[in-house]
């Protein structure tokens, strides 16, 4: 458990996944596919992204808006990496963030906790981090082998 987890004030959303955890963590890790699914609406896209999957190493995804108008790096370090089970990250802000995934008889639930930062209401943060999770859900299962 990572202290996003024990953090009462932290947010969980969660999506299962019709496909096997292995092919769903490559989904999740693979910047060649991170830049496919990593955004919250159409009006967004990930033009860059770049994963070192190890404890201590870094990611970094660029989020834009299509239209040009905005865009920021999500980005953070690794503090706990499991294969196939679990992701734990102190993002750039010192937000923390535990990821799991769950092997299910029928494909993989992904369950996410993510401290919540003070700018947007813990309703809006949920849901842009659910569009994605979903957005996720949706590149994994039509393109899963």
């Amino acid at each position: 458990m990572n202290q996003s987890e024990k953090n009462s004030d932290a947010i969980t959303i969660r999506a299962i996944i019709a496909a096997p955890v292995d092919q769903v963590w490559d989904f999740w890790i693979e910047p060649k596919h991170i830049t496919k699914w990593c955004s919250a609406s159409e009006e967004w896209h990930a033009p860059k992204a770049e994963n070192d999957l190890k404890k201590g190493g870094k990611f970094l995804t660029r989020m834009e808006a299509k239209d040009g108008s905005f865009g920021f790096d999500f980005g953070g370090i690794y503090t706990q990496v499991e294969k196939h089970t679990r992701i734990d990250y102190v993002l750039d802000d010192g937000r923390q963030v535990g990821i799991q995934f769950l092997k299910l008889d029928n494909g993989t639930e992904i369950v996410q906790c993510f401290d919540p930062e003070q700018e947007n209401s813990r309703e809006m943060q949920k849901q842009g981090w659910q569009s994605i999770l979903d957005n996720f859900k949706k590149y994994a299962e039509h393109n899963r082998m």
